[in-house]
């Protein structure tokens, strides 16, 4: 059977997992009575909560003859790691991009990516659907991102084609509903290249790694060069150099979302191996007599760190399954199997681990996926990697766009200009404008709050990494000190309602406190330690209306990344499976005054 390896690669949002499922559905993968979920694809519950791609899935259809294996990628920028390395396996890529957003920043990441591999492009400009749907503009804009990310002659004949991937059909021109999927299938097949047919000893390199309770761990990969047979032995290429032999055990193709056993799988094809049990990204499966590694992948380097560490606050084992420091460390390590955009090294002079990664959501989505899992610990305040370019100290800058109403535009430009922004490009598209700006990566720690607040939740933000820069001075941060609880109990509504002229509440009536933790914003800007237990002192006398309702304002929640982008140096944000809790790093009054005055000294 003739195949064709093609990537999905689109900004986020821009419908590439809405088109998998109704080509899915199209190609008669599902029974006729089987129910089918939207975005099948998204199996994970922080993918599907969030509506984002987070981990690649791979999928195959039948068409014609053809085995079409289809790749679907994450379009956040802070999944790079896993974009970059799942490109590795296709010959092409259908780029999606918006009829009414058009061009967007991870637009130009996953196409940079992706021209840097020399894939064939197809380009779909999806969501055809839309009334206030702009093809020719989008188009132009397309052809722009092509030229400025140095396409060649080749690469930009590209074919166009016009689509909804929400109703499933596509189009060869724009003005003409198309009635399914059939002309994007036939433009996979007439312009992505057939996989290269390369004879010789067996070269496969592993992409992604999954893990089965009864077989251990799966390695996932294409064939490159030879052909892969169950119960042959093998070269196992580590990426330190290193080389072990093993044995295939079985092998599996993919055949829509299920795999198969196979006896053998030629050149080219994708499929997956169970054998070898210490196996990695980017490892080379080789020939156990003539060994050859493959290139290692590359992938672009972190830009974020954070300090993880085993909980120590009062609190402590009271929610979590798993809360020690060896459980963090285990879990930590285990995940440099899969991420391969993650490192990790010991923070010195303590018994914590030091987190890179590509940005905030990078590192919450780790954060976030153990939690749920049971572990129990606390993390620091996320801080950007500098380095030093030409003897000057640099730092990333990311390359920011927000779309607000053009009424708004100018508050959107104090705001980021108060972080060290700078206005690069502004347009207008259908009463709305687009800003563009160059910012550094530290300025967008908390900056996407300060924007809906000032847009009344009407901005629209993106950011990716963009190059790393001279550093651009100081940015103020939280503006504000905060309310930290004196002792360990049950906050009253009596206290609270007594501090509401102090600022605002993390907490509710009710809620167990500890010593040192923040639990609320001071109106200030200096810390306030406060009693949030003292209760009312009941007397035999009472007076009319003493008694009254108190009337407290609800309490500020905050989402994960709100926290990590709202806490400074000596707080932390300790994290458990269900609670999300700020405090002082240091709990005690005195002993916190006492610190402060070392500093002050030192």
């Amino acid at each position: 059977m003739k195949i064709r390896n093609v990537a999905i690669i689109a900004h986020v949002d821009h419908g590439k997992t809405t088109l998998v499922d109704k080509l899915l559905i199209q190609s008669k993968i599902f029974r006729e009575n089987q129910e089918v979920r939207d975005c099948f694809l998204d199996s994970n519950d922080l993918e599907r909560e969030r509506g984002i791609t987070i981990l690649s899935k791979n999928i195959s259809i039948n068409y014609k003859g053809h085995k079409i294996n289809i790749i679907d990628t994450p379009g956040h920028s802070d999944f790079g790691g896993e974009v970059e390395r799942v490109l590795k396996m296709a010959d092409g890529a259908i780029l999606l991009v918006d009829s009414f957003e058009g061009a967007m920043p991870q637009t130009r990441f996953v196409l940079q990516k992706a021209l840097s591999f020399n894939l064939t492009p197809i380009l779909v400009i999806n969501k055809m659907d839309k009334p206030n749907r702009r093809p020719a503009e989008v188009l132009d804009e397309v052809y722009d991102l092509f030229i400025d990310l140095g396409a060649d002659d080749e690469q930009m004949e590209f074919p166009v084609l016009y689509a909804s991937s929400r109703f499933g059909w596509s189009s060869l021109l724009p003005d003409v509903e198309g009635k399914d999927l059939t002309s994007l299938l036939d433009a996979v097949i007439d312009s992505i290249p057939a996989p290269k047919e390369v004879e010789g000893p067996l070269q496969m390199q592993v992409t992604t790694v999954d893990y089965s309770d009864y077989v251990g761990r799966i390695a996932i990969g294409r064939v490159f060069r030879g052909k892969i047979r169950a119960g042959m032995p093998i070269a196992v290429l580590k990426r330190d150099g290193f080389t072990q032999k093993s044995a295939i055990k079985d092998v599996f193709l993919f055949e829509g979302l299920q795999r198969s056993k196979a006896e053998e799988v030629p050149c080219g094809d994708i499929c997956a191996i169970i054998g070898p049990e210490d196996i990695d990204i980017g490892d080379t499966i080789a020939d156990i007599e003539n060994p050859e590694a493959l290139p290692i992948i590359p992938v672009d380097e972190p830009t974020m760190s954070m300090t993880f560490m085993h909980n120590d606050s009062p609190f402590f084992g009271k929610e979590g399954r798993y809360v020690t420091g060896r459980h963090l460390r285990d879990r930590l390590f285990r995940e440099l199997k899969s991420d391969v955009a993650l490192q990790i090294e010991a923070a010195s002079g303590t018994d914590a681990l030091k987190v890179y990664g590509r940005g905030i959501l990078h590192l919450s989505i780790l954060i976030e996926t153990m939690r749920r899992e049971g572990y129990e610990f606390q993390v620091g305040q996320p801080h950007v990697i500098y380095k030093e370019i030409n003897n000057r100290k640099a730092e990333p800058i990311e390359l920011l766009i927000v779309d607000a109403p053009a009424d708004l535009s100018g508050r959107v430009i104090e705001v980021v200009g108060r972080k060290r922004g700078e206005l690069k490009k502004i347009d207008s598209i259908g009463g709305r404008s687009r800003l563009e700006f160059h910012i550094p990566s530290r300025g967008m720690i908390g900056l996407r709050n300060r924007l809906l607040n000032a847009t009344a939740g009407e901005a629209v933000i993106n950011h990716q990494f963009y190059q790393y820069e001279p550093f651009k001075g100081s940015i103020p941060h939280r503006q504000n000190g905060v309310l930290i609880s004196m002792q360990a109990g049950p906050a009253t509504a009596y206290a609270l309602d007594a501090l509401q002229a102090r600022g605002r509440f993390f907490i509710s009536p009710g809620e167990v406190v500890y010593e040192g933790q923040i639990i609320g914003e001071h109106n200030k800007e200096e810390d306030m330690v406060v009693n949030v237990q003292r209760a009312k002192k009941l007397t035999n006398m009472r007076a009319s209306g003493s008694d009254e309702a108190v009337k407290l304002s609800p309490p500020v929640v905050f989402s994960l990344e709100e926290a990590l982008e709202y806490i400074t140096e000596g707080e932390i944000v300790e994290i458990t499976p269900k609670s999300i809790r700020l405090r002082k790093k240091i709990l005690g009054e005195w002993e916190r005054r006492k610190a402060e005055r070392l500093e002050s000294v030192s």
